[in-house]
């Protein structure tokens, strides 16, 4: 009836078809937020709403672009703000276009640097978030997460070797500048020997079981700061993530680690993470594995329905069960962050990189507790422990068959106080401190193998 009222009225087809349309978009989604999450492993963008959207992907390969086309939609403000979230600094996304492609249909481009492997996918609500429409734009030539750890290894290097250059000899510069003397080009202090062949037992002069003891290669110590990107993790009462301050410590731990030493062996720290991103469960057990670490720390902060709980905890694997409710509490939520994160469930690589997870071992889970252990004890003397032993349930992230790994909760950010020393420089300080002295005490008892690695 309105249609034949409109087309008596003399109104044109256009104004015809736009009046059907916005009748037609009062009733569909609206934009909740969008969410740009640049990484070295991969570029995400996240639409949300309440409503779940409609959606079409065409990929071109030459110049590389992601065209998405929303289904049902008009172009929001909200769709706008993409254009102005991509940073210079976003190693895949080099611009977004948007546009009203037909009436009912927004258009989204994303125009990249590099080739990609785009996956588009949707995610049912879960708190905190409504429906997600989700691209995750994966670089075909993908970081070897090793070769990273070398170029930092090489950088450090060179860091030390321009920090003790000769000192000044002003004498000398005067000298050649009156052609007295051929100017010299000024000595390194310090520069790098080639590194001789580790002797054998055979041909030291030391006991073998002495020799044993010194690997001859770099220590890696993998840090995983918890959740990161889609997934804040817990919310303390005054609104800090938890995702943010476990990053902050485990940096400040990364500078500790990175000028120690084990038996005369460097330590090297590799972040699953190093910027606010979020990586799969799956993905933190791959990098580590991939650079073959000798440790993987988990680091978290604890929260819970109420303000009261207090203290740190430590946590290992367990194949047969958790060793109390808690724990099995904390790791069903720990184990969600692939879920409020947002992965693509459908993923062949995910479906095979959880398989995975599936080959602990019992010698994995009793060094495990060892290095627990260790790190409890340090826990205890800079602050309140909220369980005086080693709990143990099955979290995803500590499922590495051949790494000793741990989970630890720093403190509960939802209690107020312990939020409040979260926040804390001095606070975060101690708290590396005792963790890197729990590193160190694991291994005066438990030396590292020694292999065949020189980083």
């Amino acid at each position: 009836m309105k249609r034949r009222q409109l087309l008596r009225a003399g109104l044109g087809a256009s104004t015809l078809l736009f009046t059907l349309t916005k009748a037609d978009i009062a009733w569909g989604a609206n934009i909740v937020a969008v969410r740009m999450w640049p990484s070295p492993d991969y570029s995400r963008v996240t639409i949300e709403s309440d409503q779940a959207l409609s959606y079409s992907q065409t990929f071109v390969a030459d110049p590389p672009r992601l065209a998405v086309d929303i289904k049902g939609m008009a172009l929001m403000p909200e769709l706008r703000e993409l254009v102005s979230k991509v940073l210079p600094s976003d190693p895949n996304i080099a611009g977004v276009r948007v546009g009203q492609f037909a009436p009912d249909v927004v258009r989204l481009v994303l125009d990249l640097k590099q080739p990609v492997l785009p996956q588009v996918f949707t995610l049912k609500p879960i708190a905190p978030y409504q429906f997600r429409l989700v691209f995750d734009l994966y670089p075909t030539q993908a970081p070897d997460p090793l070769q990273q750890l070398l170029s930092q290894r090489l950088a450090d290097i060179e860091d030390v070797i321009a920090s003790v250059s000769a000192p000044p000899d002003p004498l000398g510069d005067m000298l050649a500048e009156r052609g007295v003397i051929q100017p010299v080009a000024p000595a390194v202090v310090g520069q790098p020997q080639v590194a001789q062949a580790p002797a054998t037992p055979a041909q030291s002069n030391k006991p073998a079981s002495q020799v044993a003891q010194k690997t001859d290669r770099i220590i890696v110590v993998t840090l995983d700061p918890g959740h990161g990107g889609e997934d804040p993790g817990a919310i303390g009462p005054n609104g800090t993530y938890e995702k943010d301050v476990v990053l902050k410590i485990a940096l400040k731990l990364q500078e500790r680690i990175n000028k120690s030493t084990v038996n005369g062996n460097p330590l090297r720290a590799f972040m699953t993470r190093d910027k606010d991103y979020f990586v799969p469960l799956h993905k933190r057990v791959e990098k580590a594995r991939r650079v073959q670490s000798d440790l993987l720390i988990s680091l978290h902060a604890d929260a819970f329905y109420t303000a009261r709980p207090q203290g740190a905890s430590v946590f290992a694997l367990s194949t047969r069960g958790a060793t109390s409710a808690a724990a099995r509490w904390m790791a069903k939520k720990e184990n969600a962050a692939d879920l409020v994160g947002g992965i693509n469930m459908d993923s062949a690589d995910a479906t095979v990189s959880r398989a995975m997870l599936d080959m602990s071992t019992s010698a994995q889970i009793k060094d495990s507790m060892k290095l627990g252990e260790a790190m409890l004890g340090q826990l205890g003397k800079v602050g309140k422990l909220h369980k005086p032993r080693v709990e143990q349930a099955g979290f995803a992230v500590l499922k590495a068959p051949d790494i000793p790994s741990v989970l630890v909760e720093t403190a509960f950010i939802s209690n107020p106080d312990e939020e409040r020393r979260l926040n804390s420089q001095d606070y975060q300080n101690k708290l590396a401190d005792a963790l890197m002295r729990g590193i160190e005490r694991y291994f005066e008892s438990n030396p590292p193998l020694a292999r065949s690695r020189q980083i």
